[in-house]
C-alpha cells in the first residue's frame, strides 16, 4: 500500500464514519429518552435516500402516500386510546398534526416535483416527508408499550423494521437508485482528489452534531429530552410528558436518518433494503458508546469507517464480517464491568 491508497482509504473511511455517527447518534438518543432499541433507524436511511432520488428526477415518491398512510394510522390509534378521556380541542389538534400535516405535505410535493428543481428544495421535501413519520411510528407501535421491558420493546422494534421494509418494497420496488450530489465542487489536497459530496457529507455531519448540542443545551423541549433520559419518572413528577419527548425523540431520529439518505444517495445505490446494514454499522457505534454517550459514539463511528475501508482493501469478502466483530470485545468488557440486576417487571 502506497501513500495515495493509504489518503483514500481514510477519506473513505472517515465519510462513511460521518454517516455512522449521526446513526448511532440518533440510536443512542432514542434509546436514552425510550429504552427502545430502534433497529428501524436504517429503514429511515433508504427512505430518505430514495425519496431524494425520485424527487431529483421529478417523481412523486411512494413515501408522500406512506406518510399520509402513517399519520391517518396514529389518528386512528390515539383517538382509540383517549377515547374515554378526550375534547373536541384535543381532536382537533390531533386531526391537524395526524391529517393535514401529512395532506400538506403531500400537496406540495405534487406542486414542486419537477425534474429541473433545486436540490435544495428537493432536500427539504425529503425532510418534510419522511422525519414526521417517526413521530407516527412511535405512535403506533412504541407508545401503547411505553411502559413494557427492553426486550418487549426490542421485539416491538423489529416487527416495525420488517414491516418498513416490506413497505420500501411495495412503495420503491426492488430497482436501486442513485441522485445527483450536493454540489459539484471539487479541489486536490496534495495527492488525494476530494469530491464536493465528500465535503458535503462532513459540513453537514458537523453542523447536525452542532445544531442537536444548542438544542439539549439552549432549547426546552431538549433541556426536557435530557430530563426525560436522565430519570423518566422524575420527569413525569415534574410535569414533562415523557410521551411527547417519545415522539420528538423519533422525530430527531428519523430526521437524521433522513439526512444520512441524502448524503450517500449520491455516491452509491441505495435498495429499499440498504438501510439496515447501514444502521447496523451506527449501532455498533452506539454500543460502542454504550448507549448514553454521544461523543463518545461519534468518535466510534470514525473508527467504524476506518476499519470498514481498511478491510474493504485487505479483505473485502470478510469486511463486513470484521465490522461487526468488534462489538465482540466491547460487549465482552462490559459485561465483566457491569455487575448484572435482574430488571424488575
Amino acid at each position: 500500500m502506497d501513500s495515495v491508497i493509504f489518503l483514500f482509504l481514510v477519506q473513505d473511511g472517515l465519510v462513511n464514519g460521518a454517516i455512522y455517527a449521526l446513526l448511532g447518534i440518533a440510536l443512542v438518543l432514542v434509546f436514552a429518552v425510550t429504552r427502545i432499541i430502534f433497529i428501524p433507524q436504517g429503514e429511515f436511511v433508504a427512505y430518505g435516500g430514495l425519496t431524494f432520488a425520485l424527487l431529483s428526477t421529478g417523481t412523486i415518491p411512494g413515501t408522500a402516500w406512506l406518510l399520509a398512510v402513517f399519520g391517518a394510522a396514529a389518528f386512528v390509534v390515539e383517538l382509540w386510546r383517549s377515547r374515554h378521556v378526550t375534547t373536541a380541542r384535543k381532536v382537533l389538534r390531533q386531526f391537524a398534526g395526524a391529517i393535514v400535516l401529512p395532506a400538506a405535505v403531500l400537496a406540495l410535493t405534487w406542486l414542486l416535483a419537477r425534474p429541473d428543481q433545486s436540490v435544495w428544495v428537493n432536500l427539504a421535501l425529503t425532510l418534510a416527508i419522511v422525519a414526521p413519520m417517526g413521530p407516527y411510528v412511535y405512535r403506533i407501535a412504541f407508545q401503547p408499550l411505553a411502559d413494557a421491558s427492553v426486550l418487549t420493546l426490542f421485539i416491538a422494534a423489529i416487527g416495525v423494521h420488517l414491516s418498513m421494509v416490506g413497505l420500501g418494497l411495495v412503495f420503491f420496488g426492488a430497482e436501486g437508485l442513485r441522485a445527483p450530489a450536493l454540489t459539484s465542487v471539487s479541489f486536490d489536497l496534495g495527492p488525494l482528489p476530494v469530491s464536493g459530496q465528500n465535503i458535503a457529507v462532513f459540513a453537514v455531519t458537523l453542523i447536525m452534531i452542532a445544531a442537536l448540542y444548542l438544542f439539549f443545551d439552549r432549547v426546552l423541549y431538549g433541556k426536557a429530552l435530557r430530563a426525560t433520559a436522565i430519570n423518566r419518572l422524575g420527569a413525569r413528577l415534574v410535569g414533562i410528558p415523557t410521551a411527547a419527548a417519545g415522539q420528538i425523540a423519533f422525530a430527531l431520529a428519523s430526521a437524521l436518518g433522513a439526512v444520512s439518505g441524502i448524503l450517500i444517495v449520491p455516491v452509491t445505490t441505495v435498495y429499499y433494503d440498504t438501510g439496515f446494514l447501514i444502521g447496523l454499522k451506527g449501532f455498533v457505534a452506539a454500543i460502542v458508546g454504550a448507549l448514553a454517550s454521544y461523543p463518545v459514539t461519534a468518535v466510534a463511528a470514525l473508527g467504524v469507517g476506518l476499519v470498514e475501508a481498511f478491510a474493504s482493501f485487505y479483505a473485502s469478502n470478510f469486511k463486513e464480517v470484521i465490522v461487526f466483530l468488534l462489538i465482540v470485545p466491547v460487549l465482552l468488557w462490559r459485561s465483566l464491568q457491569t455487575i448484572h440486576i435482574e430488571e424488575d417487571e
